[in-house]
């Protein structure tokens, strides 16, 4: 692991807008940009782990005015090259605790990012953290997928997600601890490489219990960003946690 960038060094920076085309389809980023544009309101907006920029130029393209957090420079300079980076702020840090100036209308995870933060301390701490940057009536909004444990079989912790000719991925779960890692095997001209990341997955009702000891309240929840109902069959949900104004 780089110790500077976490595991998103220069080698994953520079192929992960590639990797991660389909969450950049303008629809998809449309929609997303549609919720957080509304929630922000006149006002501004954080993003925790902005990373290349795949929601927040768009964001901020819609005249909202954005700020992010990242703990990679690597990332971040992916973002930096893009047209239109030059008027949002970013400051490199750990997101569940760096803090930065003024107060947002909404700050939001899109895409796991709460995951990334591998203990249940530093997940609180994130909730915490985004409070102090909300003003009254302010939003926190997380989107994230529901732990696949159905997938698993008896005996068996892993779950695969990808599978081609020259590349594969899959999930170890652990649901002892929660833990849980992502692991990329890929063959290239005859030359393999293998990288994984840690995570912690979380279930909704804990996020909701996080909120309420960093003093927000849930105030929607859906299956997806087009606000489809939530449901026991959801892969994932899209959450809002309001800071109550008085």
């Amino acid at each position: 692991m780089d110790d500077e960038d976490g595991y998103f060094p220069a080698s994953v920076a520079a192929t992960y807008d590639e990797s991660t085309a389909e969450m950049s389809e303008p629809g998809v980023v449309a929609t997303t940009v549609d919720v957080l544009a509304n929630l922000a309101g006149d006002g501004s907006a954080l993003e925790l782990g902005i990373g290349t920029g795949r929601i927040a130029l768009p964001l901020a393209d819609r005249g909202v005015q954005v700020h992010g957090i990242d703990l990679s420079r690597s990332m971040v300079a992916r973002l930096r090259a893009k047209p239109g980076s030059d008027a949002i702020g970013v400051t490199i840090g750990d997101f569940a605790t760096t803090k930065v100036e003024g107060t947002f209308s909404v700050a939001y995870l899109v895409f796991n990012t709460i995951m990334n933060l591998t203990t249940q301390a530093e997940q609180v701490a994130c909730f915490r953290n985004v409070a102090t940057h909300l003003g009254p009536g302010g939003c926190f909004v997380i989107e994230v997928m529901v732990p696949e444990l159905r997938k698993l079989t008896a005996g068996q912790n892993v779950v695969p997600f990808h599978v081609s000719p020259t590349r594969w991925a899959f999930d170890i779960y652990d649901v002892a601890t929660q833990a849980t890692s992502s692991h990329y095997v890929e063959v290239v001209d005859g030359r393999g490489t293998y990288r994984s990341i840690p995570f912690r997955y979380v279930w909704p009702s804990e996020l909701d219990l996080m909120a309420q000891l960093a003093g927000l309240r849930l105030r929607e929840r859906w299956g997806g960003w087009s606000r489809e109902p939530f449901t026991s069959e959801s892969g994932k949900h899209v959450s809002v946690w309001e800071k109550p104004v008085g």
